[in-house]
């Protein structure tokens, strides 16, 4: 079995003689794998109740003949105009009070009991007709939930909002305490008094903003979720997914991997920024984590430009080749596109495709085949696992949290979580990502960037793991609230605090008059440099001072480390900058035994899945692979690596090879 390839078609766009030309050319391209109906509701059922299949009948027969594998699609993402023009009740509704209409996508609201009543309706009838098909491989539900309507504000939410309340705090005196009522004259007598946090005055009560992030992510879930019960009763068989979105805000995919049978996403990683081969490495590493270091697919991505930023910049040769190679190395056994051929109207008819405007006989095709059969080749990786020695704790509630307004600096949590994976991939080392109380038992290393709002047992999991032998990094802004945004109060950070050694005074973040003009302060001692956006006024009760601030805070610790009875904990109270990073992991990393699959080249990645070992150029100059083994991707010495045994190769630009090391390789 090859690993899948292909992507979205929406055959609905074209005349129907164009479909068998479609499956030819797919064929063509090594294809083995379509993804099929995701926006095709109103083809289906073009009037309330009338159902059309034949054309999609054809479409499967078609591509079933032809060999291909289909991903089948509930169609459910993008109501039809009909269904919002009698049943206008079923919109979203912003903050701001302002319904949004149709003629674009996701014009729902994911808690309106008519959109579910009518979507399910739909799955129903595609489950009976399709479950026993031949070309039917999964069920695709859905597409890309909460993508623009993450928080819906209608009337009709706040009535799924109060009953997810009461059933939440069970009444309303529990939710007057979790969420402080006291402050502001806000205490409520009922559930019925409490709206979603619609536009206010000032500030909202950041706990009833917090409760809205889970209560929205999990209405976006139970969508899902009714459309996967139909489907499970049905067609029980079948395995489904939905295609994630990466680091996407708007839902906690921690509460959704459960759910899905197969983790799949889509990773659009911007050509013209310089780190995209390193922000989708750390995607990847998300998906990969989510499903519990199972194989996953990804689902979506670009053959080269997209539509939706200012200036959209191809992809320049072979760097699709690279980001597709990425994902296999990183645990995907799917690598899919949108879409297949590329749209002549319509708001994403500038986004590229596998089969482009211009035709198959263009640089794009061109690749796409060279892809496509090279993948086909690729079996003995399906399945094949990562094993890491390093994990970083990962948080939506954090991340939610921290982000709100009021707060003490303004902090990107994810941009503060990639300044420590970055460094980490550099040294080719494996990094798994894991939810806030799950068990690190087993990891060497874990990492744990600004957990703002941790529970008792979150914390204690940590601080047991650095007293039992572990090595902990955490960094600002981790154990200030609980999970009702509580404050954790005599010097935050609960149990940590004395696995740490320290205590936190006072926040001291680095301000300027002008918003626009970075300021940067330094540390001094055994690890010196400079840093950014955070200080504190940090006592070292019980830990060794690594570094001190200088300037207004001089003698102040800023990293500290202290050993515990088996384990290290380390804490770094500000934002370092990445050669502050480099000294403070690779320390990290020489106590706890852990080396990368190679030593550090610039633009090179390199990982280890199963027995093989991945390296890929992401630079635009060739460099140099010191590796003993085979290469399977270019035996002869053509097209990626270079020769096939030795101990070098000639790895060129936005290279790849995969080798069978002749020795064993640090993991």
């Amino acid at each position: 079995m090859p690993i899948w390839f292909g992507g979205d078609y929406n055959p609905e766009q074209w005349p129907s003689d164009v479909w068998a030309e479609d499956v030819t050319l797919m064929q063509r391209a090594g294809v083995t794998m379509a993804t099929v109906g995701v926006f095709s509701w109103a083809k289906l059922e073009p009037r309330e109740g009338e159902f059309e299949f034949g054309w999609l009948d054809e479409v499967l027969d078609g591509l079933h003949a032809g060999g291909i594998r289909v991903d089948l699609a509930t169609a459910t993402a993008s109501p039809p105009p009909w269904l919002t023009h009698a049943y206008p009740e079923v919109l979203p509704v912003t903050a701001e009070g302002v319904t949004l209409g149709g003629g674009s996508r996701q014009q729902y609201s994911p808690s309106s009991p008519v959109y579910r009543r009518f979507a399910t309706r739909l799955v129903r009838q595609l489950a009976e007709r399709y479950g026993e098909h031949p070309a039917l491989e999964m069920w695709h539900i859905g597409n890309e939930y909460g993508c623009h309507v993450s928080h819906d504000y209608s009337d009709v939410a706040a009535a799924a909002f109060r009953l997810w309340l009461q059933e939440k705090y069970g009444d309303i005196g529990a939710l007057n305490f979790a969420w402080g009522t006291g402050f502001w004259s806000q205490q409520y007598a009922d559930f019925e008094e409490i709206y979603p946090p619609r536009a206010a005055p000032t500030y909202l009560n950041p706990t009833q903003l917090l409760d809205f992030d889970r209560f929205s992510s999990r209405q976006l879930l139970e969508c899902y979720l009714d459309e996967k019960r139909i489907l499970r009763e049905l067609t029980p068989q079948i395995p489904v997914t939905t295609n994630f979105m990466g680091f996407f805000k708007g839902a906690d995919y921690w509460e959704w991997a459960p759910h899905v049978d197969i983790v799949s996403n889509d990773n659009y990683p911007d050509p013209a920024d310089p780190e995209s081969s390193q922000t989708a490495a750390m995607v990847c590493d998300l998906m990969r984590s989510l499903g519990g270091g199972a194989p996953w697919i990804l689902m979506e991505q670009a053959t080269s430009a997209v539509n939706w930023r200012t200036s959209n910049a191809p992809k320049r040769p072979h760097h699709m080749r690279a980001g597709s190679y990425q994902a296999v190395a990183r645990g995907a056994d799917g690598i899919l596109f949108f879409q297949w051929r590329q749209s002549v109207a319509g708001a994403e008819k500038f986004h590229s495709a596998l089969l482009p405007h211009a035709g198959p006989q263009t640089r794009v095709f061109r690749e796409v085949e060279e892809l496509g059969a090279e993948l086909a080749g690729l079996g003995e990786v399906l399945g094949s696992r990562l094993t890491a020695h390093v994990a970083i704790v990962f948080d939506w509630a954090s991340w939610w949290s921290l982000e709100q307004e009021a707060t003490p600096a303004d902090i990107d949590y994810v941009k503060h979580v990639f300044s420590w994976y970055r460094e980490l991939l550099r040294r080719n080392v494996a990094v798994d990502f894991v939810k806030p109380g799950a068990s690190v038992d087993g990891y060497k290393a874990v990492l744990v960037p600004a957990l703002f709002a941790a529970s008792t047992s979150d914390l204690a999991v940590l601080s047991d793991y650095a007293e039992h032998g572990g090595n902990l990094l955490v960094t600002f802004q981790s154990g200030i609230t609980d999970e009702n945004l509580h404050i954790t109060e005599g010097g935050y950070l609960g149990s940590l605090q004395k696995t740490l050694g320290i205590t936190v005074e006072e926040f001291a973040p680095l301000a300027s008059a002008d918003p626009n003009a970075p300021v940067e302060s330094v540390i001094e001692g055994e690890i010196s440099g400079s840093v950014a956006v955070w200080r504190e006024y940090l006592h070292a009760d019980d830990a060794q001072i690594l570094a001190s601030f200088v300037d207004d805070l001089a003698g102040w610790p800023a990293i500290t480390r202290r050993q515990t009875a088996e384990g290290t904990a380390w804490y770094v109270g500000t934002w370092p900058s990445a050669a502050v990073i480099e000294s403070i992991v690779g320390a990290l990393l020489e106590t706890a035994g852990v080396d990368g699959v190679l030593d550090p080249v610039p633009g090179l990645e390199a990982v280890r899945r199963g027995e093989l070992v991945f390296a890929l150029n992401h630079g635009w100059s060739p460099v140099e692979l010191s590796l003993s083994g085979t290469d399977i991707l270019s035996p002869g010495g053509a097209g990626g690596a270079g020769g096939a045994e030795g101990t070098k190769h000639a790895l060129e630009a936005q290279g790849v090879a995969i080798v069978v090391p002749a020795a064993e390789v640090a993991g």
